[in-house]
This record gives structure tokens, C-alpha cells and sequence, in this order.
């Protein structure tokens, strides 16, 4: 049973306003003013909710799909973030938000790891249940254990069930002991090439191999011939190692072309277990999943009805408590496979509740409070499905570019709608920042319809609707994706993606209207850029040039630059000698900074290389005596690269050649106070 609900504390008015932007302030909304808001005259009150306020530990999407239903559940929410995320939009939708330590004490990723310091938060602040999503510390017992040790109720599995399952292994023996199938593997981890040698001279080859202690493809290998073995294991390992920090693997017979069934489970705290059905997550690329569908289409009636009830069976036989997945192969010949439990809500629960109906995460919360599986009327008589649901993932991703994350400023964002149409978002709106630091899910679309072609049409239609400009995403490749016709036909396997080069013939957005202002706007500052317009200019005329004359009047002659100046004394004897006539000059040395200023103004963009080395020789005379010509710093860069599509390198080249007797200096700096960023 849950422990008992928590007493609120008394909370005194260290909150500060919403709109307060110190970087020190860590917290929104005050919470003593929630029982006259409006927030909670508009939510139901729950016979069945006792506790009064719920914290999740996570970001973008996920909290604010669990703050949604803990909305609805009467719950007060809150919101924890990085310094890097105090933008982001989930912390927008919770009630108190709170930052995790200080500006600089963590890592934006390791911010959302620091499980103590987010127990610590949540104890501040009154918080009853803690709800950890998806990834960071949702699968970390030893978070699990924390949240319980300081009262609180994790919204989850008991750590002792999340340690079992957690190990790939552990899982195994687990499935073995319930009599479910497993693919043929090593018995336990491996650490040796020569156990790994053994395995293959028994079962042969393909296999794959695993890191045991995670996940993510990382430490993954699949190994076809005796000739490449020993180089893929000691890849796995080491990959294995430097993520997880455990080298070791495990060993099991390949599958070419599975398919990949998971099936959704909730139990209560009395050992009961139902199961959602099925989820087919074959799409995948790199074993990352990109697009999932429910039911699954196609499967056997008599396999389906044996994995759900292996799935049930292995979830009663570890005590399995709240939401969780196993996970299946299923072979060209229909036989399936166990592969792991996942102890936590899954990206792609939101299929299985439209089918169902059911809302997962309202389920999970009222159970982690005390509630039964009857009490929620979720007995596996009652529970049936409906037509069919896919899941696409719409991520910062360029296609085009082994799907390299995209970061900047999203310009434009107008997302999907109408029937049957679902987004749950994170930082999906014009004007968000999209960070390196992150996952690159912007939005996961779901769509729901009567049949699997109704569905696929609906999604389809779904991604055509979507503008999003500023940052490159996957859209396109999901468009090229549903429209093959091994999708059309849903007979994808799990590396269907890396099988298929033909799904990244893409077609893109014409995107009319982002070009048209880009161009008139590059125009009004930089003035036209077409052809004929830019290079050496078209007047080829006599251009009339003053007459250089030396001390005594005497034309000077121009074919050749001058080679007497300061340049010489370092060329001849050296930076100690220049250093010493330097000082010892009487008289005041002059610095000219024409050419580097021609760089530091709208004027820049319009001197050219060509331009400065026409004058060239002439400065060469003129400014014989001059201590230098400060004529290279960081602008020459943007100038030349940006603005004048010229090589920065071949500009000093050729500056040197006709200017040989001055000096050039160029200005560096180290840190900077005039607004230029370090």
C-alpha cells in the first residue's frame, strides 16, 4: 500500500512574482495562493485522490502530458528545470517551478540526473507523489529508494522490481523461470572474446551483440562472420564501457527482419495485472524507434493471444506494480521472443490510449496513491480496442544528414489538427530555442482512425499540415516513409529503416514565404548579390590617378611597391631589433587603421580584396615611415567569408605583396567589453 499522505507545510512568501527574471530565482506561481486560484475551481475533485500535489522529474513533453492528467486528477503540480531549460515551456504549465542548483553547479543533462538535489525540491516544497517520465532517473532504483526514504510516493515500480528488471539478464533468467521464449543466448554476461567464440561455434551465426547494463543501441553489434568477431566485441565492450561505465555484454542468436511487439501492462499494489494490447515498434532506425503503431496489423490471432498472456504472466511473477512494458521479437516464421520489461511509461503510450481509451498516466498516479485495478474499472474484461492509432516523433533532425540534430530559433510554427489528430508537445511554438543540450523530439503527433489505411491517410495529412521553419526537422522523411509501400502493406522489420535508401529521396517544403523575406531582407542590408553585380566592376575606363611626388618633387614611380619602412628592420635583424628602434625613436609613430575601419562598417561589405590591392602600392609610398597598417581582426573574416565570398588568407597574401615595407597588425581580443560575445 502507499504510505499515508504527506502534510502540506507551511509555506511562507518566499515565492516572487512570475515575471521575476534574476537568475537566482528559482521559483513560480505561490503556492499559498492555489486554493483561491482559478486553477483549482476548475478542476473535479477525485474520490480516489488523497494526495494533493505531484512533482516530475523530467522536461519537455512528458511533464506536460503527466501535468495534463494530474490537472484533472485535482493535483497542484510542479515543474523542475536546468538553468539551460528556464525558457522551456514545461515549466510554463505546472503550478511551482523550481530550478535544479545553481547557474554552473551542473551539466544541463546532468541537472536532471542529480536525483538527491530534486528529492531535496520536493520535500521543500510539500510534494506527496514524484512522477520520473521517461529516461534520466526513471529507471534508477536507487532514485526510487530516495523518493520513498524521504516519504514520498514514487509514481513507478519498487526499486527492488526496477533492479530485477533493470539488468537485460536479470530479465532473462526471469523470463526463463516463467517458461516464456527467449532467444537463444549466453546464460549470463560475458566478458571474454573466448565465451563469446564458444557461443558462435554452438549456434552459429548472425548474432548480436549487447551491453547488459543498457541501452539506446549503445554497445550493439551485430556480427555475421568468424572474421569480424573479435573486432565487434572488443567495439561493444568499449562503447558499453564509456556509457554505461560496464563493459560487459550478452550474446544471442540475430533475428534478420523481426518485427518488434511490445504490450502495455499496468498491475496494483495487490498483485493484479492487466494488460492494453499490443504496440508494433518495428519502425526503427539505429534502435532508436521512430514510428509506432496499435494494434498490431497482421499479427496471428493465437501468437498475439500467447504474448500478452507471457507478458501478464512475467509481470505477476515479479510483483509488477503501476505501468510497464515487455517488450517482443517476433520472427519471419511467427515465433516470438522476450526481450526485456521496460519499468516505466513508454514515448509512445499515447497510441495505446487512444485505441483504449485509457489514460495511462491517470492510471498510474492513482495507483502509486493506493488504488486497485477494480477500483479504476480496469479489469481485463472491460478493457477492448478500438481501430487503430500511430505514433509519429517529429524531432530537430536533418534527414539529409544522418539525421544530425538541428539547433537555432524556430521562426514559424503551426502545427496539425481536426479529428482524430493528437500532439503533445514540449518546446513546439514560434520563437522557442532549440538547444544541443536535448533530445531532439519536438512534438509527437498521434493520430487515430477506424481502420489502419484511415489512420495512415490521417497521419499523412496530419504532417502536410505542420510549418515549422527555423530549424530543419524529420518531416519530410515521415512523409517518405508512410507513403512506401512496405509501410502502406505494414510489413516493416526493425532495420527497415536502414534497409530502405530509397525512403531519404525526399521531397522538402518549397518554403516560399521564409525565402521571399530572407531575400528582400538580405537586399535592404547587404544590398544585391546577383551575377554581374558582384566581382570586378564592368567600368573598364581610363581612371584618373594623382601623381605621387617624393621629398623633392620628382614624380615617383608606381610599377613597383616601395621596400623601405619598418617591415625591412624585422625582416633584416629581427623582433628584438624592430622592438629597440621602436624605442628609440624620437619622433611619433602613426598607426593607420583605414583598411581594418573599412571592415568595422556597412562599408566593409563593399571592399573587396581587388579594391585594397588597386591601392596597394601607393599606400606603400605614402605610408613608408608608418609604424604599421592595422588591417586584420575577426571582421575580416565575417566581411570576407559572409559578405564578399572571398578567400580571408588570400586577401593578407595578397595585401603583403603590394604593401612589403609596413607592418601589419592585426587586433585580438581576449575578452571583450564592447559587445562583441567572447
Amino acid at each position: 500500500m502507499a504510505p499515508a499522505p504527506v502534510p502540506m507545510p507551511d509555506v511562507n512568501a518566499t515565492a516572487v512574482r512570475e515575471d521575476a527574471v534574476e537568475e537566482d530565482v528559482m521559483e513560480d506561481h505561490h503556492p499559498s495562493n492555489f486554493q483561491d486560484s482559478v486553477h483549482s475551481r476548475l478542476r473535479a475533485n477525485s474520490s480516489i485522490m488523497q494526495f494533493q500535489k505531484i512533482l516530475v522529474a523530467n522536461r519537455g513533453e512528458i511533464p506536460i502530458r503527466i501535468f495534463r492528467t494530474a490537472h484533472e486528477l485535482s493535483l497542484q503540480t510542479v515543474a523542475i528545470f536546468s538553468y539551460e531549460d528556464r525558457l522551456s515551456m514545461h515549466r510554463q504549465k505546472a503550478d511551482e517551478a523550481y530550478q535544479i542548483g545553481k547557474r554552473g553547479q551542473y551539466t544541463p543533462v546532468a541537472a536532471y540526473l542529480a536525483g538527491q538535489e530534486i528529492v531535496n525540491i520536493a520535500s521543500q516544497h510539500g510534494v506527496h507523489l514524484i512522477h520520473p517520465g521517461y529516461g534520466f532517473l526513471s529507471e534508477n532504483a536507487e532514485f526510487a529508494r530516495a523518493v520513498e526514504k524521504a516519504g514520498m510516493v514514487f509514481v513507478g515500480p519498487t526499486p527492488e522490481t526496477i533492479d530485477r528488471l533493470g539488468d537485460k539478464v536479470s530479465a532473462r533468467k526471469i523470463a526463463i523461470e516463467c517458461k516464456v521464449p527467449v532467444v537463444p543466448g549466453t546464460p549470463g554476461p560475458v566478458e571474454t572474446f573466448d565465451a563469446v567464440k564458444s557461443f558462435t561455434d554452438e549456434y552459429g551465426f548472425p548474432i548480436i551483440i549487447k551491453a547488459a547494463f543498457g541501452g539506446g543501441g549503445r554497445g550493439m553489434r551485430v556480427v555475421r562472420d568468424q572474421e569480424s568477431l573479435r573486432d565487434s566485441f572488443e567495439r561493444a565492450t568499449s562503447e558499453a564501457k564509456t556509457a554505461f561505465g560496464n563493459g560487459t555484454v550478452f550474446v544471442e542468436r540475430f533475428l534478420d527482419k523481426p518485427k518488434h511487439i511490445e504490450v502495455q501492462l499496468l498491475g496494483d499494489n495487490h498483485g493484479n495485472v492487466v494488460h492494453l494490447y499490443e504496440r508494433d515498434c518495428s519502425v526503427q532506425r539505429r534502435h532508436q524507434k521512430v514510428v509506432e503503431l496499435a494494434p498490431a496489423k497482421d499479427l496471428p490471432i493465437d501468437v498475439r493471444d500467447n504474448i500478452l498472456a507471457d507478458a501478464v504472466r512475467l509481470a505477476k511473477h515479479v510483483n509488477y506494480r503501476n505501468a510497464g512494458t515487455a517488450e517482443f521479437l517476433v520472427d519471419q516464421q511467427n515465433r516470438y521472443y522476450f526481450i526485456e520489461i521496460n519499468p516505466r511509461i513508454q514515448v509512445e503510450h499515447t497510441i495505446t490510449e487512444e485505441i483504449t481509451g485509457i489514460d495511462i498516466v491517470a492510471a498510474q498516479i492513482q495507483i502509486a496513491a493506493g488504488a486497485t485495478l477494480e477500483q479504476l474499472g480496469l479489469t481485463q474484461d472491460r478493457i477492448s480496442i478500438r481501430g487503430f492509432a500511430i505514433q509519429c516523433r517529429i524531432t530537430t533532425e536533418d534527414p539529409t544528414k544522418g539525421f544530425q540534430p538541428d539547433t537555432g530559433k524556430i521562426e514559424v510554427y503551426r502545427s496539425a489538427g481536426g479529428n482524430g489528430v493528437r500532439l503533445d508537445g514540449g518546446n513546439g511554438f514560434a520563437g522557442a530555442i532549440i538547444t544541443p543540450h536535448y533530445d531532439s523530439m519536438l512534438v509527437k503527433c498521434t493520430c487515430h482512425g477506424s481502420t489502419y489505411e484511415v489512420v495512415r491517410r490521417k497521419m499523412l495529412r496530419a504532417l502536410v499540415e505542420f510549418r515549422i521553419r527555423g530549424v530543419k526537422t524529420n518531416i519530410p522523411f515521415l512523409a517518405s516513409l508512410l507513403t512506401h509501400p512496405t509501410f502502406i502493406d505494414s510489413q516493416c522489420w526493425t532495420t527497415f529503416i536502414d534497409d530502405t535508401p530509397e525512403l531519404f529521396s525526399l521531397i522538402g517544403s518549397q518554403n516560399r514565404a521564409q525565402k521571399l523575406l530572407a531575400y528582400l531582407g538580405d537586399v535592404a542590408v547587404n544590398g544585391s548579390s546577383i551575377k554581374g553585380q558582384v566581382g570586378e566592376p564592368k567600368f573598364k575606363g581610363e581612371i584618373l590617378k594623382p601623381i605621387m611626388r617624393d621629398a623633392d618633387g620628382k614624380p615617383i614611380d608606381l610599377s613597383s611597391p616601395c621596400k623601405e619602412g619598418w617591415k625591412q628592420i624585422i625582416d633584416e635583424k629581427g623582433p628584438a631589433a624592430f622592438a629597440k628602434a621602436v624605442r628609440e625613436n624620437k619622433g611619433c609613430l602613426i598607426m593607420d587603421t583605414t583598411w581594418r575601419d573599412a571592415h568595422q562598417s556597412l562599408l566593409a561589405t563593399r571592399v573587396r580584396t581587388v579594391d585594397l590591392v588597386n591601392i596597394g602600392k601607393e599606400t606603400s609610398y605614402a605610408f613608408r615611415n608608418a609604424y604599421s597598417l592595422e588591417c586584420w581582426g575577426g571582421a575580416t573574416f565575417d566581411v570576407s567569408m559572409r559578405f564578399l565570398y572571398e578567400d580571408p588568407w588570400d586577401r593578407l597574401r595578397k595585401m603583403r605583396k603590394v604593401v612589403p615595407n609596413i607592418p601589419f597588425q592585426m587586433l585580438l581580443r581576449g575578452a571583450n567589453g564592447v559587445a562583441y560575445s567572447s
